[in-house]
């Protein structure tokens, strides 16, 4: 097995157990592509890939994270052409997910939603149990035509995972926003959950079904403008006739999607596979699923009440509906009974106190667990592999494995 993060101690302590955006640069990274000088009196961000917010930890961050802007903006784009976004292959994807990418006209404190991607995040289907092995890296998206120009939009990613510590994940770039001539953009509003005040999403335990109605059928519209200004515009829904719902259709066809399926206006999405070898977590999940690399994915799209259009890619897995039937939890023999059931985060940290610090030979954790968890030994770290502890990776030289349950990370003392 071939050790991994290798470049995460000279990062100076990035979190390895997560992800983050790197272009565009969200704000204080210190893996982001073509960022900007930092503003005064800010930082470099080295934990990049961790959540703002852990209902398990009981912790949490400002939405944003940090909420000084870049003082210059990190992309410029042009209303309706199509964008690349792209992530940190230095990560952990907690068997993929709800994500959310959005626009915020006054500051970062409301999101319209420009693109979904519902279930599945970072990955091209259902997997067939745990994993933190990415096989997408990057989305291609069109932005909506009536995004009104701006200087200084925020432009955010947002993430509820599927497994482990029930976690909320946002990252913010500042970008500025041309070529448009309308003053207001309508579109869902953006799905906060995880987060304190607003409503928990549990483990999907193999169910990608769980929490979507607040990505759906209970999410409201938000109106943004180019003053700054907000106001919602009502209920969302996904039934076909509603103006505010986007339809949906899967990378392969549009057999046994949600909504519609029908044919939309908007551009083709694409999504980028991951590189080989390239994932932090590349060796460490025995459910890795073995779906074709990502294509060309169709994308659907909704008019809301001021003509905007958001896409969402629901990537294929046979079913609009996912089942029970196919917990992940259970594929691993792990408990599923009741609330108390405990987390994969909650049982890497209940076996870091048996871990070795004997350096990198041999295995030095014993005993069986969860594959794709992470812990620390000594001043490295471990990976389940195939329901078995790996031996034991160093951080490199004057860096230490920190944190706890799900937050794993090499950094300096």
């Amino acid at each position: 097995m071939k050790t991994i993060f290798a470049y995460t101690a000279l990062l100076a302590g990035l979190a390895a157990g997560h992800i983050s955006l790197i272009s565009p640069c969200p704000r204080y990274s210190s893996v982001g592509t073509d960022c900007p000088s930092l503003p005064s009196g800010q930082s470099i961000d080295t934990q990049m890939n961790a959540p703002i917010s852990s209902v398990t930890l009981g912790t949490s961050e400002p939405l944003c994270k940090h909420t000084v802007p870049w003082p210059t903006p990190a992309a410029t784009w042009k209303a309706g052409e199509t964008v690349t976004v792209k992530f940190n292959p230095n990560a952990a994807i907690h068997s993929g997910g709800n994500m959310e990418f959005s626009i915020s006209y006054d500051g970062g404190k409301t999101f319209a939603v420009v693109y979904q991607v519902l279930r599945y995040a970072f990955l091209n289907s259902k997997p067939a149990g745990l994993t933190n092995t990415a096989e997408v890296l990057e989305y291609s998206f069109k932005l909506p035509e009536d995004l009104p120009n701006s200087d200084s939009a925020v432009f955010a990613w947002t993430w509820v995972n599927a497994s482990g510590n029930r976690e909320f994940y946002m990252n913010c770039a500042d970008v500025k926003i041309t070529g448009s001539s309308s003053s207001s953009y309508t579109a869902k509003e953006v799905t906060i959950a995880n987060y304190p005040g607003y409503p928990t999403i549990p483990e999907f335990d193999g169910n990608y079904d769980t929490g979507i109605n607040y990505y759906t059928t209970d999410a409201k519209n938000i109106t943004v403008s180019a003053s700054g200004s907000s106001g919602g515009s009502g209920s969302g829904s996904t039934d076909s006739g509603s103006s505010s719902s986007p339809s949906y259709s899967s990378s392969a066809d549009a057999a046994g999607s949600e909504g519609s399926g029908a044919a939309s206006s908007a551009a083709p999405v694409s999504s980028a596979p991951a590189s080989s070898g390239s994932s932090a977590t590349s060796d460490a999940a025995a459910a890795e699923s073995t779906a074709a690399p990502a294509g060309s994915d169709a994308a659907g799209a909704g008019a809301g009440a001021a003509g905007g259009a958001y896409s969402t890619a629901e990537p294929d897995d046979g079913s609009a509906n996912s089942s029970d039937a196919e917990n992940p939890r259970n594929a691993y023999g792990a408990d599923t009974s009741g609330s108390a059931a405990e987390s994969p985060a909650e049982a890497a940290a209940g076996g870091a106190a048996d871990a070795s610090s004997s350096g990198s030979g041999g295995d030095a954790g014993g005993g069986e667990c969860t594959s794709g968890l992470m812990r620390c030994s000594g001043t490295g770290y471990q990976i389940c592999n195939s329901g078995k502890w790996s031996p034991v990776y160093d951080c490199g030289v004057g860096a230490s494995c920190k944190g706890d349950e799900g937050h794993i990370y090499c950094g300096w003392p």
